[in-house]
């Protein structure tokens, strides 16, 4: 099975990950934070604002590969304070309000400054 690196300019990238890689009928998407790629800032200190941010950060590279949040099966989310589940909840609802993928969330390993959320996909490809 071939692999293939998927980068897009329209989502937070770094030298030390792939944004996205597809695999056969697989794309899985790296953990995406609430940093708008245009500024290159934090969408805001809300836990709903950086969890919508996120999300639309990981439709990019679902956009780059073909996909939309249609194709998504699985999200994880990760939480920097687990008492921001209510509020990540609130900004999650707003880019899956009906029929959402399966989902798990647990608590993010390292602290990095600012940062309340990270969010990895795992979508499924046509062929």
């Amino acid at each position: 099975m071939t692999r293939q690196i998927i980068a897009t300019p329209n989502a937070p990238s770094s030298p030390l990950f792939s944004q996205g890689i597809r695999a056969g009928s697989a794309l899985y998407v790296s953990g995406m934070v609430g940093v708008d790629p245009t500024t290159g800032e934090l969408a805001g200190e809300a836990i709903e604002k950086q969890t919508t941010q996120a999300l639309r950060n990981c439709e990019s590279v679902l956009e780059a590969a073909g996909c939309t949040l249609a194709d998504v099966a699985m999200v994880t989310v990760l939480l920097a304070n687990p008492a921001d589940f209510a509020g990540m909840n609130e900004g999650y609802a707003t880019v899956f309000p009906t029929d959402p993928p399966a989902r798990a969330v647990a608590r993010l390993g390292p602290e990095l400054p600012g940062i309340l959320v990270s969010i990895t996909m795992t979508a499924h490809i046509a062929q």
